[in-house]
């Protein structure tokens, strides 16, 4: 059994019953990896609003049953919920233009081949990712530059991030022509208009990745905030729905009886409703960046 396809330009190939049988494996391969990876998010959201006994007995599968929305009602009824949500929005949208303006100018000026003292910068941005000052000589560098417990913190002193870097900068080197530089200069163009008016415009796609990521970063950002703010009116969403998750496992610990076991499957209820109130909005931004991010990725790691 044979089957035929065309290669533009070539002779058609003829696939043979071993080449089927191995697509079929790899398509099968596939398909179990694809149900690995999308059941546990599945699971979460039919979770989120199904009745609570039935998730804890292991009811549900597949459908959801029991249909009620009370762990969002009662999220919804957390008025600091949403001073979580708008600050964890703000702190998206100024922390990934920040990352953005301090990474990418430095990885196209480490792509560039004259640039002085290259090697020497690559590796002061280097060390940095394999040791750390550790947590208290960080944490007593924030304070002692007045920043903890503002918004600044959040979106300034970890802005850089090497990983982001290396990859723009490879795009860059990989990317941009020496040639094109050459031709700007021949009109009359400097270093910082041929960045803003040649290099910035062609480079979406890795300007679209190191967004999503830094967006995600921030918007699953926790442990910063943990440490350095106090005040609730600044907490990020993730400190809130933490802290609304250890309300609900102390009330549900500390009754007893019956109303114990309402009180363990309410708070179960409401976990699976903080993962989807927590993940819903990254998740929903992504299908719009998804063509960059694949473009971004591929590009920036042909070489190094």
């Amino acid at each position: 059994m044979t089957d035929t396809k065309t290669v533009p330009g070539r002779r058609k190939i003829k696939k043979t019953a071993a080449d089927q049988i191995f697509d079929i494996i790899l398509y099968a391969i596939a398909a179990i990896i694809t149900v690995i990876v999308l059941y546990p998010m599945y699971f979460i959201v039919i979770a989120s609003f199904s009745d609570p006994a039935l998730v804890s007995n292991g009811e549900i599968i597949l459908l959801p049953r029991g249909v009620n929305f009370k762990a969002y009602a009662q999220l919804a009824g957390y008025a600091k919920l949403w001073v979580g949500y708008k600050n964890t929005i703000f702190y998206v949208i100024v922390g990934t233009i920040v990352t953005l303006i301090v990474n990418i100018p430095a990885a196209y000026s480490l792509s560039r081949k004259d640039l002085y003292g290259k090697k020497p910068l690559t590796i002061f941005y280097l060390i940095p990712m394999f040791f750390t000052g550790g947590l208290i000589p960080t944490y007593l560098l924030v304070t002692s530059l007045n920043l903890d417990d503002t918004f600044r913190v959040m979106v300034i002193p970890f802005s850089v991030v090497t990983y982001y870097i290396i990859v723009a900068r490879t795009f860059f080197s990989n990317s941009i022509p020496e040639d094109l530089w050459e031709a700007a200069q021949m009109d009359g163009c400097g270093y910082l208009g041929f960045f803003f008016r040649m290099v910035l415009p062609v480079s979406k796609a890795i300007i679209a990745v190191i967004a999503l990521w830094a967006a995600v970063g921030q918007w699953n950002s926790y442990f910063n905030a943990l440490i350095y703010l106090r005040s609730p009116e600044l907490q990020p969403l993730q400190i809130i729905l933490r802290n609304i998750l250890i309300s609900n496992q102390t009330i549900s610990a500390m009754t007893t009886g019956a109303a114990a076991v309402e009180a363990k499957q309410m708070a179960d209820l409401i976990k699976y409703a903080v993962i989807v109130v927590s993940s819903a909005p990254i998740m929903c931004m992504y299908p719009f960046v998804q063509k960059y991010f694949n473009q971004g990725v591929m590009l920036g790691s042909l070489k190094g």
